[in-house]
């Protein structure tokens, strides 16, 4: 079969290795990723649908949680339905343009997820060390100036990136070794020389990687400073713990691109590929809803009112 396909097209053809199992395996596979995206899909669009209904959630704060909600929901959508599709129908092969298109919007979102979450970092360290002024720095117009950039400079680091995977050669039947079009899979399968895209991605790693790293301890370091000239214990916590759910997205997100990238086997890329497109989205509706108060009042209130709606149309 594989040699039918590798003679059959004049362009090259991707064959994503995925999750190769037998039948009853592939059942297994294709119910537990089906779950997770939809519990991605519903915990992230419950955030963004409460934070555009409930007023008291119109801040800068939130804004940036909406955008890194959508942000998630667009990011596994572009691996994880194409996973179900080969898990179920057993069909591994993916066009050249399928693979380019992939590897393009994989890397817009995980890049402008690594700067909103710094935007996020800086809108943490506003809100402990200039409280009185937060509301008049952190304006509207400003959260979007904030925003815009992450996307700007993601989309062109990722058209980039893609121009030079498009000027790589490929012969026949590709291999790509995980189950998405990813830089190390196009890098391994190349049969040309891949040297002016590794120090791309050097470059990139020090633009995408390290740069956003260095504004979030930075930031992290001003508000640790802040909370200590606290004088109560119980104020040190309280203040700090609006951070938690940030930090754990960001320690989370981070350590498992930074494992990811640091892996040689083809079987731990699957697992840590499988952990980085999945942890952070599924843990941000999770982490931001049992933790924030304000959240679950808003999802209180509606729940109250949809209640209470038979009621005061009955009264009436």
């Amino acid at each position: 079969m594989l040699e039918e396909i590798t003679n059959d097209t004049s362009e090259p053809t991707f064959y994503v290795f995925a999750f190769s199992t037998s039948e009853p395996e592939r059942i297994i596979i294709v119910t537990a990723v089906l779950l997770i995206y939809l519990l991605i899909l519903s915990g992230n669009l419950l955030i963004i649908s409460l934070i555009c209904l409930e007023l008291q959630l119109h801040t800068s704060m939130y804004f940036f949680l909406c955008n890194l909600s959508t942000l998630d929901i667009l990011y596994v959508s572009t691996t994880l339905p194409k996973l179900i599709y080969i898990s179920h129908t057993d069909d591994h092969v993916m066009s050249y343009t399928g693979c380019l298109a992939q590897f393009y919007l994989y890397l817009l979102f995980c890049d402008t997820e690594c700067f909103l979450l710094t935007t996020m970092a800086i809108d943490r360290y506003v809100a402990i060390c200039f409280p009185l002024h937060y509301s008049l720095i952190m304006s509207k117009q400003v959260c979007v100036l904030l925003t815009f950039p992450a996307w700007f400079m993601a989309s062109v680091n990722a058209s980039i990136a893609t121009c030079y995977a498009h000027n790589l050669t490929f012969y026949g039947l590709v291999e790509v070794k995980n189950f998405f079009c990813d830089i190390k899979a196009l890098l391994s399968a190349s049969i040309s020389d891949t040297t002016s895209l590794r120090t791309f991605i050097t470059v990139d790693a020090m633009f995408v990687g390290v740069f956003p790293s260095c504004l979030i301890l930075a930031s992290y370091i001003c508000i640790i400073h802040t909370v200590l000239k606290i004088k109560s214990s119980h104020g040190r916590w309280k203040t700090f713990s609006s951070c938690s759910s940030h930090i754990t997205i960001v320690v989370v997100y981070f350590g498992s691109a930074i494992s990811l990238y640091l892996t040689n086997s083809l079987e731990q890329d699957l697992v840590l590929s499988m952990m980085f497109v999945t942890l952070v989205p599924m843990l941000n509706p999770l982490v931001y809803s049992l933790r924030n108060k304000d959240i679950i009042q808003a999802l209180r209130r509606i729940i109250h009112t949809k209640k209470n709606m038979p009621t005061i149309k009955n009264s009436h």
